[in-house]
């Protein structure tokens, strides 16, 4: 048996509100052995994050407390020790890698400023000595260029090379314990896969301790020793990550490793967490009959549908300013020369790495960006040479649904006016009262309650938000809607439903997608064509399956090659 570095033991914490106290975390129990990698997984809300940060003593209080156990690093209990007694830890012993390094790191200082901090106050470094030695660990982490790059700011680097800094970071003072919370969440799945590989291999180097926390079981089959799975607050299943995977026991976990869309099997309907926890799938008889009727369901639908929308020698390039006078001296081509068509009632997916030109695009589509060169026919009608006005009418037919949920809403307006913002916009309905009924109707439509309308969004999770968004863009009662990145920031269960949604959505109305998305599964599961983009022009398109048997680019081969597999490395050499 491995030594414990740190061991949970009763764990239970609380926050307390006017109307009531909740429990996040319910006497949990946990150990983390010595130089082995332990991943937390659970979706939102079920408390993984809040275990994490009372790990590190940063819960905030009030609202926040824990009410009962004991959290014990090398036998001495944190929950009991002083601020101070937690300022020595916190960063030097025990380290943390935060979900969002945007938010992480501060806008004003150098990357290397920032470790440079971390060094000289726990290690006693000199300016020089913590300079070497940030270059170093910038080295040591891929960042190119470390002499350089370490006078950057946060801004200047891109998302994957930010969360690298903030490995950096961590890692500065060599900790024992390091605690990284869904430090992939919100990467391309190739940045995800290179980050994945450099904390595997600095865990392996330094014989540190890992707390792995995610809502995807795929992302850590083949990083972590042993899986530790939460629901509302309480642990419900732990075992080594190769059981735990052969043979998962509770039906959240069940659930969790089913609704990650496949990239073998042609399902047009996934299964959710709901399915095993209470419904349909809970008798587990009932799941390869559902499955089968799927399958015919997706053949029968393979008809030839009439061209809605072709895209024509398409480009949008971005002026480089430079010189005294700030003359323009280049264009950056983030779309290059790009022809498609979508057909009626089908769904093209739009797949690529962030920078590859699939948000410009199809932003540039509904003229939210002007184009710079090319043709959109919409129904034969070329619309980049139609007014502005003539764009806003027909903006009824063409709708988009952005990627965060969170900033697309306005916090300071109710669901009610939300959705039908656009219906006064567009002279739909007569009066306030007809209209909220109708987004009742939408709210009940996507799966809310019609009595939602005078919520704000801040009282719903991610998920009930992204269909909010949907519902408002099903106000208008469009034919053909955008799906930039409308899933990428939710948890894989919530992604299952919404991508179900969109799917029954479709069906019902005919709906005409562009699914935009760096998840080639999720884009194969919904898409019945694919193109796959990258510096701005198509390198590849065909139907979702031939993509997959067949790629012939070698973009696109690595685009897969860096799919989680969801299968633990044990596993894997036991089917080979």
């Amino acid at each position: 048996m491995s030594e414990n570095i740190l061991s949970i033991k009763n764990l239970t914490i609380e926050f307390k509100s006017e109307d009531e106290t909740v429990r996040a975390v319910k006497s949990l129990n946990l150990d983390i052995p010595k130089g082995k990698t332990v991943g937390l997984v659970g979706e939102s809300g079920s408390g993984k994050s809040v275990t994490s940060l009372a790990i590190m003593g940063l819960i905030p209080n009030p609202p926040g407390k824990i009410s009962e156990g004991q959290i014990l690093f090398h036998g001495e209990d944190l929950t009991k020790m002083s601020q101070d007694q937690m300022r020595k830890i916190r960063g030097n012993k025990i380290a943390m890698i935060f979900q969002e390094p945007m938010t992480s790191l501060n806008p004003v200082y150098t990357v290397g400023n920032q470790i440079d901090e971390v060094l000289m106050l726990h290690q006693d470094k000199s300016a020089k000595e913590a300079r070497k030695r940030t270059i170093e660990l910038l080295d040591e982490v891929g960042i190119p260029s470390p002499s350089e790059s370490v006078n950057k700011y946060p801004h200047q680097m891109s998302g994957g090379q930010k969360q690298r800094v903030m490995i950096a970071m961590a890692m500065a003072c060599e900790p024992e314990l390091l605690i990284c919370d869904e430090p992939t969440t919100a990467l391309d799945v190739t940045i995800q896969k290179q980050v994945l590989e450099l904390m595997f291999d600095l865990q392996r180097k330094h014989g540190m301790s890992m707390l792995f926390i995610t809502h995807d079981l795929a992302v850590i089959a083949d990083i972590a020793d042993e899986v530790a799975v939460m629901f509302r607050g309480d642990l419900v299943e732990k075992n080594t990550t190769k059981k735990l995977f052969e043979n998962p026991e509770h039906p959240y976990t069940k659930g969790l490793l089913a609704c990650r869309p496949s990239l073998v099997e042609n399902t047009k309907r996934l299964l959710t967490v709901e399915d095993f926890v209470g419904g349909v799938a809970a008798d587990e008889k009932n799941l390869e009959p559902l499955k089968k009727e799927i399958k015919v369901a997706r053949e029968i639908d393979e008809n030839e549908n009439p061209v809605i929308l072709e895209i024509k020698g398409f480009k949008k390039y971005f002026p480089i300013k430079g010189g005294l006078f700030g003359r323009t001296v280049d264009h950056f081509k983030a779309v290059d020369d790009v022809n498609i068509k979508v057909r009626k009632g089908r769904t093209l997916g739009l797949v690529g790495e962030s920078g590859c030109g699939k948000t410009t695009l199809g932003r540039s589509i509904l003229r939210l960006i002007e184009p710079t060169e090319g043709e959109v026919f919409y129904h034969g009608q070329d619309i980049t040479k139609i007014t502005p006005e003539e764009m806003r009418i027909l903006r009824r037919k063409m709708q988009i649904i952005f990627q965060d949920p969170y900033s697309s809403l306005n916090p300071r307006m109710t669901i009610g006016d939300i959705i039908t913002e656009p219906m006064v916009i567009h002279n739909i309905g007569n009066s306030k009262k007809e209209r909220y009924q109708v987004a009742a109707d939408l709210l009940e439509k996507v799966g809310l309650k019609g009595d939602h309308l005078n919520r704000y969004p801040h009282e719903f999770s991610g998920g009930q938000r992204q269909r909010i968004c949907i519902a408002r863009a099903l106000g208008l009662k469009p034919e053909f809607i955008i799906c930039d990145e409308s899933v990428s920031a939710l948890d894989v269960s919530v992604q299952a439903q919404v991508l179900n949604l969109l799917q029954d959505l479709q069906d019902e109305f005919d709906l005409t997608y562009i699914f935009i998305s760096h998840d080639l599964s999720v884009v194969k599961y919904i898409s019945d064509e694919i193109c796959v983009m990258n510096k701005g022009k198509i390198v590849e398109y065909a139907t979702s399956d031939e993509i997959y048997k067949n790629p012939k680019d070698p973009y696109t081969q690595k685009l897969l090659g860096a799919i989680p597999k969801g299968i633990p490395k044990e596993l894997l050499q036991d089917q080979q």
